[in-house]
């Protein structure tokens, strides 16, 4: 599969994406990640240690299986006030066509307020492998063996 130059179709779930919110883009010829905004009528406080769950106004139709959608938070809100998404990284599945809704979180110290259009989070396509399960009684020997977390050291 030749993912260069695919096409994603996106759907507004709200009409306001495009006209009064920003449209999804890539910020700069290299970035990663498409740009999500905040599809909101109010501004949104969210609070130290509260999660809340902001509307994108946005689905996409994924055309093939062998295709994830990967909602990532952004490292700026993150490391500058502790905004983070409450599930890490979002999976869109291809088979999915909702509105895609991220959980936002305030890990930080003081409330955040969220604006109608807002960058919150950050959307990338990646190949994905379906594969096929099987049992073993026994794994492949590895110069790691059955180390647990941090057994490769610092």
């Amino acid at each position: 599969m030749n993912l260069m130059g695919i096409t994603i179709k996106f759907k507004k779930v709200n009409p306001d994406i495009g006209n009064v919110l920003p449209p999804p883009r890539y910020a700069t010829p290299g970035a990663a990640g498409i740009d999500l905004v905040a599809s909101i009528k109010e501004p949104v406080m969210v609070n130290p240690r509260e999660r809340v769950m902001i509307p994108t106004g946005l689905a996409v139709d994924i055309p093939d299986r062998g295709i994830v959608g990967l909602v990532f938070p952004r490292s700026g809100l993150s490391a500058r006030f502790g905004i983070a998404l409450a599930n890490a990284v979002g999976v869109i599945d291809s088979d999915y066509k909702g509105e895609i809704i991220c959980p936002v979180q305030n890990n930080g110290d003081q409330p955040y307020e969220i604006r109608p259009g807002d960058r919150i989070a950050q959307l990338l396509f990646l190949p994905v492998l379906q594969v096929k399960i099987a049992y073993t009684d026994r794994l492949s020997d590895s110069a790691r063996g059955e180390g647990g977390f941090g057994s490769t050291g610092r």
